[in-house]
């Protein structure tokens, strides 16, 4: 199955997407949103499997952290490369943690940046991101049509989404990174390793997530984890069609 674009949309029937989230839940909760359900499983090497659906999904549970989330990511690129059948899309999702008040528990966040928030180095003068010590990037801007397309169908709330290897656990820590990113929404632990792989091999990248709790001290009597992952399925219901909207060829 090879991505092409007819008439400047995604024809769904052709289209290969790969979905990357964290943990089984996740996608799980994404798989549901495929009525049709999936018709078989793709063992990777040295991998999670895929669950490829119907609809031209493949749907990784890459593990937790940038790190697993690179790599899954990265061996499911490739594979798909070396077969012919590229992807045309990569998407990381899950749930999150929500800045408050802008993004409450139970709503949807879209990527309109993908940053991760610690990797750097920490000076007398505060945090250094790992740009600034002449490394690497720190970023990825997901396509701003495909940002659009998605806040527009989902209802997400498009800002940057942070990736963190540390969940945040403080008040201090939350006005940290406030203050370092001021147009943060959420923060999570995959993005930023899905965007990394996806640049590597030049295919767009998307982030939604579904706010299971508030950035902030740790209060496990204050997540809604079920909530959140019920708002993916239903975002993933609505992101699917409207995907067949965007041109894949226009990254603005």
């Amino acid at each position: 199955m090879v991505l092409q674009a007819q008439e400047g949309r995604l024809t769904t029937s052709a289209a290969r997407i790969l979905v990357a989230t964290a943990v089984p839940a996740e996608r799980d909760a994404v798989a549901r949103a495929f009525t049709n359900g999936t018709t078989e499983e793709v063992r990777l090497p040295g991998s999670a499997p895929l669950l490829r659906t119907t609809g031209g999904y493949d749907l990784l549970a890459a593990g937790v952290g940038p790190a697993l989330a690179a790599a899954g990511t990265a061996t499911a690129l490739t594979a798909a490369a070396l077969d012919g059948r590229p992807y045309a899309l990569v998407v990381s999702a899950g749930i999150a943690g929500g800045f408050q008040p802008e993004a409450p528990v139970g709503s949807l966040v879209v990527a309109d940046e993908i940053t991760v928030a610690d990797l750097g180095a920490e000076t007398a003068d505060g945090f250094l991101p790992v740009t600034e010590l002449g490394f690497g990037a720190v970023s990825h801007r997901p396509p701003n049509s495909l940002v659009r397309v998605i806040a527009q169908a989902t209802g997400a709330h498009p800002g940057s989404v942070l990736t963190v290897s540390t969940v945040t656990g403080t008040a201090a820590r939350a006005a940290e990174l406030r203050t370092r990113h001021p147009h943060a929404l959420a923060e999570a632990m995959e993005g930023f390793g899905v965007a990394e792989a996806a640049a590597a091999h030049g295919v767009p990248v998307l982030e939604l997530r579904a706010v299971s709790n508030p950035v902030g001290p740790r209060d496990r009597a204050a997540w809604r984890i079920g909530d959140a992952l019920a708002a993916l399925t239903e975002a993933f219901g609505k992101l699917v069609p409207a995907l067949e909207s965007w041109n894949p060829h226009d990254h603005r």
